[in-house]
């Protein structure tokens, strides 16, 4: 509605405090008399615990406690554990063991958590965790996806093959009978590396006991406060929920990483209580990729199959997803399965099959990160297509375009059960190409070429299955005063929710955002919610905040006809007022607010206040798609790389802020073009030693390593909720890992490169080109 409504340029109402150094972020919560708390980490991918000597940091200065594995059994504690079941590929239940908080008996990666000391001091506290004597019996480990997959060395003696589970999509035999009629047949590996958040601040908590109240306080940095609570809760103290409040200020990134509930959640409560002191743990950048979970790391064999004429006729995908030593909860396997339907992407193929057996390994556990099994299940067909395309000697626009689904089939369930609802794939595809000068790249090719240079141009069309069924929750609050507060049970993390829901509830009543004051993240002020994942928020939670208002109008018309004496069915809503339908009598919502609040101005059986809540859930998930093309230009001399030219088309439905989602897909691609350029999380194979725990050695993208980038919106609104909106949060990064890739593939193919895997570091492009050139 007007200036501040959906679909309005408003800047982010946030970032003024953010900017300002009036954030309270999780380093900034200090409480009077706290105790400070540091994890002994393991050295070793995998030993027995022979025993543990905790005696000299016990006597040191200022030391309070050393927590082992034994006093967490010793305190009964729980685990999160996986709340559903599968098989494993002989028929077998699945195998998962969830971590205790402290290891127990033997540790499985470098970085598990053994000892939990706590001092006075920081200083104290890991001058102390340096005392801890710990008898190691080092065993053989395996780090390496494919290897684990192998069974070669045994993570847990009880499963010596490592498979955690199998899961399977999609329709085998007629898979099998597409396949054994196809003219042409593409396969092809494709490894897609194990990266790491390395969000702005490492996580952090701190923990404290109210004995009064037998309750406790965690403040911690999640993206799911209310979930935590009901985990530590339900499944990890045993106690109810109302014993537990979880506060959640300003969150220095998150990206699926600090989703939910970690083993230093459970640690600094149980020290608390212990100590009767607040304890304070805060992650250390050279710790954090050492005590936090991972994401990605599969290898997939794809293989699809044509008829002559070009057309797709199935897809066959068998997948090793690294999840790591522990299945602490069904976190640590969603990315391996949730996003799987999308690999058939946006075309027309009428068969096809999936199996992604999850895999155990000597390596931090893996959960979702940024886009959770979507931009891998996007590489795969993407990448095929693109193979698929050299191989058969088709140009790659042309075979996508043959086998786009058409405007006129949607809606349309793909061949692994998806419903796609809405959208303009070939619109989609057409207008990027345009955007991009798809058609003037060869000569751009010729010009590099007598600079001694190779460039490439690569495309994509990612789709995502987002927002899917779930509730979230909203509630507007007017006050005595007429003012209001806006409650969501969405946590923000830096995306912009509190200048997002501020545009919805301005939309809907009319109200200047600047005079709505936001909350989230506290669960004794929040009644309820799920939290921030999957692209929800805007789509669920902004649906939520849309039903509430609802209600208020709805309230407010009645007590307004009673003020105005006048039909209930003659009063009309709009820009912040009610009016008698065809008069200039009318009362602003502000007034009629205040008045909800004065028994004497309530008409017979309407309730006093004035606030209401909303909670909605979707009946189906929605479908964020696009565009990407990508052009490079590659140094064959050195190997070095830039990204020339790089163009987005996107639809995430209603768009509620140009602005903030153009600020979701640029920084969206810039966390896919580090996965395909430089990150990635690497283990030594013989010592399962991590060799890229600090900036030193993980490289991450900077200023000069991110383009220009040219992003237009083909929205095409879903019906499957109030606003229309269909989740921008992960679309960048969903699009960006195949078309820099297929870019890359296709600077390198004239030169015979057959196969290249992520990341494309210069070592890695020249040694590609030496090979080709060699006949390597």
């Amino acid at each position: 509605m007007g200036q501040f409504g959906i679909g309005q340029p408003v800047r982010r109402y946030e970032d003024k405090r953010l900017l300002t150094g009036n954030g309270r972020y999780q380093g900034d919560v200090n409480l009077a008399g706290q105790v400070y708390g540091v994890v002994l980490r393991s050295p070793h991918a995998h030993a027995r615990i022979r025993g543990i000597d905790a005696s000299a940091a016990l006597a040191a200065p200022g030391v309070l406690a050393v927590l082992t594995g034994d006093d967490l059994v010793a305190a009964k504690l729980g685990v999160m554990g996986v709340p559903f079941q599968r098989k494993r590929p002989d028929g077998s239940p699945m195998f998962a063991r969830a971590h205790l908080g402290l290891a127990h008996e033997r540790v499985r990666f470098v970085g598990e958590p053994v000892a939990f000391v706590v001092a006075n001091t920081l200083a104290e506290a890991k001058d102390a965790a340096e005392m801890v004597e710990v008898d190691y019996e080092i065993l053989p480990s395996v780090t390496d996806t494919a290897e684990a997959g192998d069974g070669r060395v045994a993570v847990w003696d009880e499963c010596p093959d490592n498979i955690s589970n199998l899961f399977e999509s999609g329709n085998k035999a007629a898979t099998e009978a597409a396949f054994a009629g196809a003219a042409h047949i593409v396969k092809r590996r494709y490894v897609i590396s194990r990266v790491y958040a390395h969000f702005m601040e490492p996580r952090g908590a701190l923990g404290v006991w109210d004995a009064g109240e037998e309750r406790f306080t965690l403040y911690a940095d999640v993206q799911y406060p209310h979930r935590v609570r009901q985990a530590l809760a339900t499944r990890i103290f045993k106690i109810p929920e109302s014993r537990i409040r979880v506060i959640a200020g300003d969150v220095g990134g998150g990206f699926g990483t600090k989703g939910w509930q970690y083993p230093e959640h459970r640690l600094v409560l149980l020290a608390a209580r212990q100590l009767r002191r607040p304890v304070k743990w805060q992650c250390e950048r050279s710790e954090a990729v050492l005590a936090d979970e991972h994401a990605r790391d599969n290898v997939s064999d794809a293989e699809l199959a044509l008829d002559r004429d070009g057309k797709f006729l199935a897809l066959r995908v068998k997948t090793l997803a690294n999840v790591g030593a522990y299945v602490s909860s069904e976190r640590n396997l969603l990315a391996s399965f949730s996003n799987v339907g999308t690999l058939t992407g946006v075309y027309d193929i009428p068969a096809a099959y999936v199996g992604v057996l999850a895999v155990m390994a000597h390596t931090n556990g893996t959960a979702p990160y940024r886009g959770a099994g979507r931009p891998e299940a996007t590489y795969v067909i993407e990448r095929l297509i693109d193979d698929a395309a050299r191989e058969l000697g088709q140009d790659p626009v042309e075979l996508r375009r043959r086998n786009l689904i058409a405007n006129a089939k949607l809606p349309y369930k793909t061949a692994l059960g998806l419903n796609y609802d809405c959208g303009d794939f070939t619109g989609n595809q057409a207008t990027v190409l345009e955007l991009a000068d798809w058609a003037g790249f060869a000569a751009r090719r010729a010009e590099s070429e007598a600079r001694g240079r190779l460039r490439g141009i690569g495309l994509a069309n990612p789709i995502e299955k987002a927002a899917g069924p779930g509730q979230e929750f909203a509630e507007i609050r007017f006050h005595p005063s007429g003012n209001v507060t806006l409650l969501m049970g969405s946590k923000n993390q830096g995306q912009g929710h509190e200048t997002t829901f501020k545009q919805v509830l301005s939309e809907k009543l009319g109200i200047d955002p600047r005079d709505i004051q936001y909350i989230d993240g506290d669960t004794d002020r929040v009644a309820f919610g799920i939290g921030t994942n999957g692209s929800r928020s805007t789509v669920i939670g902004g649906s939520a905040l849309w039903m509430a208002a609802d209600k208020i109008i709805a309230k407010g018309k009645r007590l307004a006809a009673h003020l105005l004496e006048a039909a209930e069915a003659d009063i009309e809503f709009g820009e912040g007022a009610f009016t008698v339908a065809g008069t200039d009598r009318s009362l602003s919502l502000g007034d009629v607010a205040k008045a909800a609040f004065r028994a004497n101005n309530l008409p017979p059986g309407l309730e006093g206040g004035f606030y209401e809540t909303g909670t909605f859930s979707p009946d189906d998930f929605t479908y964020p798609n696009g565009s990407h093309v990508c052009e490079v230009e590659i140094d064959p001399e050195t190997g070095h790389l830039d990204i020339v030219k790089y163009v987005v088309v996107d639809d995430v439905g209603t768009v509620v802020n140009p602005i903030g989602l153009k600020g979701q897909i640029h920084g969206g691609v810039a966390q896919g073009l580090g996965q395909a350029l430089m990150e990635r999380v690497v283990y030594d194979n013989g010592s399962g030693q991590m060799l890229t725990g600090s900036f030193m050695d993980y490289a991450m993208p900077r200023a000069d390593a991110v383009p220009y980038m040219s992003v237009t919106s083909n929205p095409v609104p879903t019906r499957r909720n109030p606003l229309g909106a269909k989740g921008a949060g992960e679309a960048g990064t969903v699009g960006a890992l195949p078309a820099i890739v297929n870019a890359v593939m296709d600077a390198l193919a004239p030169l015979g490169v057959a196969n290249f895997d992520m990341p494309a570091t210069p070592d890695r492009i020249w040694a590609a080109i030496a090979a080709a050139r060699s006949g390597g």
